[in-house]
C-alpha cells in the first residue's frame, strides 16, 4: 500500500526481502524489485479488477504489433464490464502497449469470464499464450483524502477546494488553476496529454467548488488531475455594455480602469455598467481525462457506484 501511495526506496525493499529470507535477483538498476515485491504483497480494500494479457510469439518480439482497431471497438461495445479499451475521440487503441515487450494486448475488466470471451473478438496476429491477472487497476487504490496543507510531493490525493485562481494556459498547452480550502492553496494542472479534458478545466471560474483527484508533482507543488468532481458552480456575470444615461439615452464613457462612468453630454455619473448572467458550459458531476491519458490505477467514471 505504501508503494502506490508514497515513495519506497530500493534499500528499504532489499532490507525487507533479506529479513524474510526471500530469494530474489535484480536486473540493471534493480528498480523492478520494488514493483515485484509490492505486487506479491498487495491486497486491496477496494473491489479488484482483472486483466487478460495475451503474449506474442517470440520471433515477433520487438516488431510492430498487428491488432485490429475495429475489433477492439466492437469488443468494447459488446462487453460493458471491460474498460479503457479504446479512446474514440483521440483514435487510440489502449489495448496495445507502446513498448517493444512480449505483450500483444491487454484487456481490463471486472469479470474474468467476459475477458475470455472478449479476447476471442480481437483480430490480431497469432497469440502465443494468455493469462488473467487479478489487479488493482481502475480501483483508485493509490488515492488518499487530504486537506490542502497535508498534501506532500509524490502522493496521490483527493482534495476539495474552491477555485481561487482562474484557469490559464502556459507554454506547451498545459492548463493551470488554483484551489483553496481553510488550510491553504495549491495549483492543479491539466497537462497537454489530457487533450479535450483541458476544455472542461478552462470552463471553471472563481468560487466553483471542486473535488480534485490526482498525483502530486514536487516543484512547483501541483496536483496532476486524473479526474474532477464539480460540486457547485458560481453564477457567471459578464458586462455587456456601459450604462445608459437616463436623461439623453446615450452610453456613458468610462473614466478609466475601476473608475466611474460619465455621460459626456449631460455629465451624469454612474458606477454600474449593464451585466447579464452567462450560461455555463460545465455542469455538476464527474469529468475524467481521456482513455489515452488515464493512469492504470485511476478508476473510470463508468466503474464509480
Amino acid at each position: 500500500m505504501k508503494t502506490v501511495k508514497e515513495v519506497v526506496k530500493l534499500n528499504e525493499i532489499k532490507n525487507l526481502l533479506n529479513s524474510l529470507k526471500v530469494e530474489y535477483k535484480g536486473y540493471k538498476n534493480e528498480r523492478g524489485l520494488i514493483g515485484a515485491t509490492a505486487a506479491i504483497s498487495w491486497f486491496s480494500k477496494n473491489k479488484t479488477t482483472f486483466e487478460l494479457i495475451a503474449y506474442r510469439e517470440k520471433n515477433r518480439w520487438g516488431s510492430n504489433r498487428n491488432v485490429d482497431d475495429g475489433s477492439a471497438k466492437n469488443m468494447d461495445k459488446k462487453y460493458l464490464s471491460t474498460f479503457d479499451n479504446f479512446d474514440y475521440e483521440n483514435n487510440h487503441n489502449r489495448l496495445v502497449p507502446n513498448s517493444p515487450c512480449p505483450i500483444l494486448f491487454g484487456i481490463r475488466g471486472e469479470k474474468e469470464k467476459d475477458l475470455v470471451n472478449a479476447k476471442n473478438l480481437i483480430k490480431s496476429e497469432k497469440i502465443d499464450s494468455w493469462l488473467i491477472f487479478e489487479t488493482n487497476q481502475g480501483t483508485d487504490d493509490h488515492l488518499q483524502k487530504k486537506k490542502i496543507n497535508e498534501i506532500k510531493p509524490y502522493q496521490s490525493v483527493i482534495t476539495i477546494g474552491q477555485v481561487s485562481k482562474d484557469p490559464y494556459t502556459i507554454e506547451g498547452g498545459h492548463v493551470i488553476f488554483s484551489i483553496k480550502d481553510s488550510t491553504g492553496e495549491i495549483d492543479c494542472a491539466a497537462y497537454e496529454p489530457t487533450k479535450q479534458f483541458r476544455n472542461i478545466i478552462r470552463d471553471l471560474i472563481l468560487g466553483d467548488k471542486v473535488e480534485v483527484y490526482g498525483g502530486v508533482r514536487k516543484k512547483p507543488l501541483t496536483i496532476n488531475i486524473e479526474k474532477i468532481f464539480v460540486k457547485s458552480l458560481e453564477k457567471k456575470i459578464v458586462k455587456i455594455e456601459n450604462p445608459v444615461c437616463p436623461k439623453c439615452g446615450k452610453h456613458m464613457k468610462s473614466k478609466g480602469k475601476n473608475q466611474q462612468y460619465k455621460c459626456i453630454k449631460c455629465g451624469i455619473k454612474s458606477n454600474k455598467p449593464n451585466y447579464k448572467e452567462e450560461k455555463r458550459n460545465i455542469k455538476l458531476g464527474f469529468y475524467e481525462v481521456p482513455v489515452c491519458a488515464r493512469r492504470h490505477l485511476s478508476k473510470p467514471i463508468k466503474l464509480i457506484d
